[in-house]
């Protein structure tokens, strides 16, 4: 006696009592949707806003925050002083978004995460 696929409910055919490709599809989604809590909850982290940044931008950024945490020096990320402001310091993140921090003598906080369009319009930290 051979076995017959049975079609399920949802469509599909198989063997079993349930449909394995349905099982998948939804198992796949769930881990995306882990995903996407995760990475939104690691926003909560983050000593300045970067929830609104692309995927690569928030995690570059987060790297520059974490040396400078740890007292690395902003050159080492390439940051320069702004001509108008010597206590303002940009520092790139990619070839589009600029980190601002501001040198407070012992330490350098960021401050905010910047478009190059928006840098070049205002002066930052003005």
């Amino acid at each position: 006696m051979s076995k017959r696929k049975k079609k399920f409910s949802c469509g599909h055919r198989g063997y079993g009592q349930i449909c394995h490709q349905c099982a998948a599809e939804q198992s796949e989604k769930e881990k995306k949707k882990n995903r996407k809590i995760e990475w939104e909850a690691s926003f909560a982290h983050d000593p300045i806003d970067l929830s609104a940044l692309p995927k690569k931008v928030v995690l570059k950024a987060r790297t520059i925050i974490n040396g400078l945490q740890n007292h690395k020096n902003y050159r080492d990320f390439h940051g320069k002083r702004l001509r108008h402001d010597r206590f303002i310091i940009s520092i790139p993140v990619t070839r589009n978004y600029r980190l601002i921090c501001r040198d407070y003598g012992n330490f350098v906080n960021p401050e905010a995460v910047v478009s190059h369009e928006d840098y070049n319009v205002c002066k930052p930290g003005g």
